[in-house]
């Protein structure tokens, strides 16, 4: 199907797709070309989905419904479509964020906040 429909840029991208999960290094699912890329990569490969991480689900019709074939849940949620990369732009600050949080988090008791008690009432 891949050689029927498809062009190189998304046999290559397929490609990249099945690498990432080969060789255990996530690859971002950015718009809606590479996710069907990596939907041609994980009917290629099953298990190839496990390596993808979807920046977001692009406003072109069609996207919704190939994520949800791959059950996969993009992190961002803006409607986007402006091509050139944004969604993966867009996210990686998002992650460093969340691994700076998850790994410089502490605790109530360390900075001295009181755990949280109800205040009765309704």
């Amino acid at each position: 199907m891949l050689s029927k429909l498809g062009g190189l840029d998304i046999a290559g991208m397929a490609g990249l797709f099945i690498g990432g999960a080969i060789y255990g290094v996530p690859v971002v699912i950015d718009g809606f070309i590479s996710a069907v890329a990596a939907l041609m990569a994980q009917r290629l490969c099953p298990g190839a989905d496990v390596a993808m991480l979807p920046s977001h689900c692009s406003d072109e019709p069609a996207a919704k419904r190939v994520l949800m074939v791959l059950n996969k849940y993009p992190i961002i949620f803006a409607n986007m479509r402006l091509g050139e990369g944004t969604g993966g732009v867009c996210l990686l600050p998002l992650l460093d964020m969340a691994l700076a949080v998850y790994g410089g988090n502490t605790t109530f008791d360390a900075v001295g906040i009181d755990a949280y008690t109800p205040q009765g009432g309704k």
